[in-house]
């Protein structure tokens, strides 16, 4: 009886606690903040971010410079981006602004990787791919945002790390982990590990006997945790197309996420899970859009037009 009493208990614990992250998600203003190459004579590198309402109104360019700007991560109204202005063709370093790309500023001189990224602690630290010269490269650090500081989480250059996530309570990251980037025969899985580097575990066992197992693209990447649900979503090229899978934490039960006939791939969950954004396109990939769906009804929308091809990686910022 007691045990029973104690499991109807969290149960109702549980159903309030998701009420009132509903009654907090209905009340948010977002913007889809996502990246455009843009078709330009001049500089032919150059790609954009866009800013956009939750209805795909309002679109703006809010960067305007001929580089390579592309974003990956934001918390409440500050929009983090990778940039190459200032220094060398993809020479990547971390820049931030806000949803109307005001106030520019660089965050710290560690140079970053063509990389996902997450936050913790209300947008102090992030998780980051890095480098430190060239043998140093695809390595973990944790960038403070108030002072530019960062510290290094993993030091293996054979090996390269990339798109790291952490978990809704900041103490575990999960990312793409490559033992040996220089032997082309394997490839990337997801590891997940705590914050620290310690207890390295391994997530994903792509099947080898897939159709696609020897076609270029992702094997498993793009992580992102889901922020009140217990799985990680990612993508993975299998069967002829990128899909977004899932996986729990301790890696025992995977499953595709969205079930369609076209490709989808780079994602992001709004605060509390309701919405779904992410990039979709035809399985040969001439054509992306950006795709929002209410997790709940599976209910989804298009919002972008043919204006542009590559409209990708799309990610929420509150207004």
């Amino acid at each position: 009886m007691r045990k029973l009493c104690t499991t109807l208990a969290s149960i109702i614990i549980a159903s309030t606690a998701h009420a009132q992250n509903m009654i907090q998600e209905n009340s948010m203003q977002y913007s889809i903040a996502y990246n455009v190459h843009v078709k330009d004579t001049i500089y032919k590198n150059n790609y954009e971010i866009i800013t956009m309402n939750m209805d795909g109104a309002n679109k703006k360019n809010i960067t305007n410079h001929p580089d390579v700007a592309w974003t990956y991560y934001a918390y409440k109204n500050r929009l983090f981006f990778i940039s190459d202005r200032d220094t060398c063709f993809r020479c990547f370093f971390l820049y931030e602004t806000d949803a109307n790309g005001n106030n520019i500023k660089k965050v710290s001189d560690l140079m970053v990787e063509d990389s996902w990224m997450s936050g913790r602690k209300n947008g102090e630290e992030l998780v980051v791919a890095g480098r430190k010269g060239k043998e140093s490269r695809y390595q973990l650090y944790i960038i403070n945002t108030k002072n530019g500081a960062y510290k290094s989480l993993t030091n293996d250059t054979a090996a390269k790390y990339g798109d790291p996530c952490f978990s809704p309570d900041g103490k575990k990251i999960v990312f793409s982990y490559h033992k040996n980037k220089r032997d082309k025969k394997s490839h990337e899985e997801l590891f997940i590990m705590n914050d620290d580097g310690t207890e390295l575990k391994q997530l994903t066992h792509y099947p080898e006997n897939n159709s696609s197992a020897k076609d270029f693209g992702y094997r498993a990447g793009a992580a992102k945790w889901h922020p009140t649900e217990n799985f990680i979503s990612y993508v993975s090229l299998q069967d002829g197309r990128h899909s977004i899978y899932a996986i729990s934490p301790d890696g025992k039960k995977q499953w595709k996420l969205i079930d369609n006939t076209q490709s989808e791939s780079y994602h992001d969950w709004s605060v509390y899970g309701k919405w779904l954004t992410y990039n979709k396109s035809d399985n040969e990939e001439t054509q992306y859009h950006i795709m929002l769906m209410n997790w709940k009804t599976k209910e989804e929308k298009q919002l972008t037009d043919n204006t542009n091809k590559s409209q990708l990686s799309p990610v929420f910022i509150e207004k």
